[in-house]
């Protein structure tokens, strides 16, 4: 099977590791970047396999893999397609998973090979989410490889789902401190703004602006 891999994560290499320690796999090239992105039509593999490539994918490079490009998202799909899934399943109260699904021209729309929900924690940050869901897309893959060689996926039911763009960070990141909601609600949301050490929570006064994060130990 020659494959070429799109993208790279922590998920990603604990893949790509894995892909280059079968004897039925042959890696033909690591694309990181938009430009390489030509090398799928000069060598033609005939398995994609992307994981953290940040960038759209045309249609034309989509066709070319003879069993499609496979992407590994995340999210428990449709629920969270697009950008900062670790992110808005704590802010929003959505569920929390992984998936890996066919690519096509659409934010993460594709038919769903497998997919597998995520225990959301409650002391836990958008940083130890994305940490737990790294760890599961790579086991959701290994233990999903027939699956991927020989499944057409699953339409998604688009409806049920919901997307995020990257500018909807920025506005949930500037707090209205006059804004009233539930501890629950303002707890979470805080949760979510804090990625580790970094804070994405901010406020306005007197012209200067301060950020927040939080920090939640368990007893």
């Amino acid at each position: 099977m020659q494959i070429i891999f799109l993208g790279m994560n922590k998920a990603g290499e604990e893949v790509l590791n894995w892909l280059r320690d079968r004897e039925d796999v042959k890696i033909e090239a690591v694309i990181e970047e938009k430009e390489g992105l030509q090398k799928i039509g000069d060598l033609r593999p005939q398995l994609v396999v992307s994981s953290g490539f940040e960038h759209k994918v045309p249609q034309e490079i989509i066709d070319i893999p003879e069993k499609g490009i496979i992407n590994l998202h995340p999210s428990f799909l449709p629920f969270n397609r697009g950008a900062h899934p670790y992110i808005w399943p704590i802010i929003e109260d959505t569920p929390a998973g992984v998936s890996i699904h066919f690519m096509n021209n659409k934010m993460d729309e594709g038919p769903v090979i497998a997919r597998k929900k995520v225990e959301k924690r409650p002391a836990e940050d958008a940083k130890d989410l994305r940490n737990r869901l790294m760890e599961a897309q790579a086991d959701l893959f290994k233990n999903n490889w027939d699956e991927i060689l020989e499944s057409s996926g699953e339409k998604q039911d688009l409806d049920e789902g919901n997307n995020h763009y990257k500018k909807d960070l920025d506005e949930v990141s500037q707090l209205d401190l006059d804004e009233e909601m539930k501890l629950k609600d303002a707890i979470n949301l805080l949760r979510g703004l804090t990625y580790g050490e970094k804070k994405l929570a901010y406020f306005e006064e007197n012209g200067e602006r301060f950020y927040l994060g939080l920090d939640i130990e368990k007893d």
